[in-house]
């Protein structure tokens, strides 16, 4: 249908191997990573892979093409879901923005392991005392004394006593 086309060109696939080839640029490069350093890192995940076939999967003409297995690696290497690598990059996001937006979502991931293993962590105290009533007050001693601050080890303390961090 004439209407399925846009004016002068071709219709734009939502999942190509040109997006994944985009896709592959930039999130390299919000990365700060070299095409070597890609290359390296699906070699790690468990596909060989060399820099120029990274430079011609990015700018070769023809493009290199892209095979199931090196996708899958690339999705791991990257922590992309294999749909969101292969659909185009959003518009209106430059590589600063990009940035700031993977460090904060670095962060929040970091923090969320940080969060559940003190959660652990407190949860075991919590059950060890309550095994052992005796050792309630050496605990919380300990934990001021690594601690340091006094504020900071009543806050655990607290946490320890009502038997979780959440």
């Amino acid at each position: 249908m004439a209407g399925d086309r846009p004016e002068g060109g071709e219709v734009p696939l939502l999942y190509s191997e040109g997006n994944v080839a985009a896709r592959v640029a930039l999130e390299r490069e919000v990365r700060g990573w070299s095409t070597t350093e890609l290359a390296d890192r699906v070699t790690r995940a468990g596909v060989k892979m060399n820099q120029t076939a990274v430079w011609r999967i990015e700018n070769g003409t023809p493009r290199r093409r892209i095979n199931l297995d090196e996708a899958l690696a690339l999705s791991r290497v990257f922590e992309l879901p294999l749909e969101e690598l292969m659909s185009p990059p959003l518009e209106g996001l430059d590589i600063d923005s990009r940035r700031l937006v993977q460090e904060a979502v670095e962060a929040f991931y970091e923090a969320r392991d940080a969060r559940d293993r003190l959660h652990r962590a407190v949860v075991a105290i919590a059950d060890h005392i309550k095994a052992h009533p005796d050792s309630s007050r050496a605990i919380h001693e300990q934990c001021l004394r690594l601690m340091g601050d006094e504020r900071d080890a009543r806050t655990l303390s607290n946490d320890i006593e009502d038997g979780g961090h959440y």
